[in-house]
């Protein structure tokens, strides 16, 4: 593993609080226009400003935020799959990432075609998408604060044929 000096790891550190944040606050905007649309605002106008929120930010800040954060686990001591949480964080983020760029992109642009035309169980989907994105920017933000699961374990090293102990290399000996 590389070693970056103490600043260098701030600064990525720094980085990614400020990507990850900008993703959760272009989320809650999302959740907000598709509850508002859901409570009778006009939708020529909310969707329009949906898709460009979901293009020209969510889904930026979602590769930058996974690229940050894989770049963070390689030049620090965390590791991507040395910690279960960090694992888990990868998973999570990685997910998301796909179904923001694969799914959710494609719907708000669609949306945003569409506007007042738009069916309203595609309505529902621009709600229900942000609801469950920010609850999981929530679990991987208590991921990153509690660390939970410690270390994961290693794997089982291979028996070596020299004894290992002085006591071992003095029974060999007699």
């Amino acid at each position: 593993m590389p070693r970056i000096p103490p600043t260098t790891r701030k600064a990525l550190l720094t980085l990614h609080l400020i990507t990850s944040l900008g993703w959760l606050g272009a989320d809650l905007v999302l959740l907000t226009l598709g509850i508002a649309a859901q409570r009778g605002a006009d939708p020529a106008v909310v969707y329009p400003v949906a898709g460009l929120v979901g293009t020209v930010l969510f889904a930026p800040l979602s590769v930058l935020v996974w690229l940050v954060g894989v770049a963070s686990a390689l030049l620090t001591p965390w590791g991507l799959v040395r910690y279960r949480w960090v694992l888990v964080k990868l998973v999570i983020t990685t997910v998301m990432v796909g179904l923001v760029l694969f799914l959710l992109t494609p719907n708000l642009r669609h949306a945003s075609a569409l506007g007042a035309a738009l069916p309203a169980r595609d309505r529902a989907d621009l709600v229900i998408a942000p609801a469950v994105s920010t609850t999981l920017m929530i679990i991987a933000t208590v991921l990153s604060t509690y660390k939970p699961w410690g270390r994961r374990a290693a794997r089982p090293s291979r028996p070596t044929t020299a004894p290992s102990t002085a006591r071992d290399r003095a029974t060999t000996r007699k």
